[in-house]
């Protein structure tokens, strides 16, 4: 298996539980968790190959994939209420999965023939889209539109070092990983020290 086979499952896996997650805390059954956990883990990534022209988008007939989106339901359904700390799960487990798809995202594009400004585009969409989908459906603002929150900046900012260490010769699976670090790194930090974008 590849390493962008391996950080695309991580990814899933781990927004998936993002989603599931998200359900609990508005009080959804099963059912709305696995479509949280389903839309979290898929929509980026289903909304990339449509754009790609990728047929069939990529979890069509993936059962390893369909089985960690299951797997992180019944994780989350089976894991008692007063053990998580519902606020600081989410916020890790989503920048953890922002930065895998946003890696997986750019590679995918690569290997499509998509320039690299459009590449770091498709890394940020896979990153970003699933959640705001998945906040669409429980009727919260997604992070991506919140003020304060340097969501796709992350993205982007980690999309952008993957290229440029790409262009100067960086080990293949190297500049991958550095891509997920950076938008973690960037993402938490950003968090803590309370960094925001300018007003318009």
């Amino acid at each position: 298996m590849e390493l962008v086979q391996v950080i695309a499952y991580s990814g899933v896996f781990v927004f998936a539980i993002t989603g599931a997650l998200k359900a609990r805390k508005h009080r959804m059954d099963i059912f709305g968790a696995a479509v949280l956990a389903f839309v979290t883990a898929y929509g980026g990534g289903t909304i990339r190959d449509l754009l790609l022209g990728i047929r069939p988008v990529s979890w069509i007939n993936d059962y390893i994939a369909l089985s960690l989106v299951i797997g992180a339901v019944v994780i989350v359904s089976v894991v008692r209420r007063s053990s998580i700390q519902f606020i600081r799960t989410i916020f890790i487990t989503d920048a953890i999965g922002l930065g895998l798809f946003t890696s997986t995202g750019i590679e995918i594009a690569i290997q499509n023939d998509i320039n690299s400004a459009y590449a770091v585009v498709m890394g940020v969409i896979t990153g970003t889209f699933g959640g705001l989908l998945a906040d669409i459906l429980s009727n919260t603002i997604p992070d991506l539109l919140k003020r304060g929150e340097l969501y796709a900046t992350a993205s982007l900012i980690g999309g952008l070092i993957y290229i440029i260490f790409s262009k100067v010769g960086i080990p293949h699976n190297v500049d991958q990983l550095v891509c997920v670090v950076v938008v973690v790194a960037v993402r938490i930090i950003s968090k803590v020290k309370r960094l925001v974008l300018p007003d318009i």
